[in-house]
């Protein structure tokens, strides 16, 4: 199994819609470790780690968001792998 990690900054309408929180369902649900936060400059950041495509799944999702968002940009950068033990919402 490849492993990934990846720290993202998402901008746009991404805070007070939910979005931490539907971060954290795909990724319950994808099965990959890391956090999600707010940021004092309005942009939602979101480390993830796992399996590799399970981690790009919820790379691409991150630019939908959940229904409410509005989501403008999402950067990314690889990481070396750090073994979270599970998904949180800061």
């Amino acid at each position: 199994m490849k492993t990934l990690c990846l720290h993202c900054h998402v901008t746009g309408r991404v805070q007070g819609v939910g979005f931490r929180y539907a971060t954290a369902e795909k990724a319950w649900g994808l099965g990959v470790n890391g956090y999600v936060r707010n940021l004092p400059d309005r942009r939602v950041e979101v480390l993830v780690c796992g399996e590799e495509r399970a981690v790009i799944a919820l790379r691409n999702w991150l630019w939908q968001g959940p229904q409410t968002a509005r989501v403008t940009d999402v950067q990314c950068e690889t990481l070396p792998y750090r073994d979270f033990h599970d998904f949180r919402i800061d």
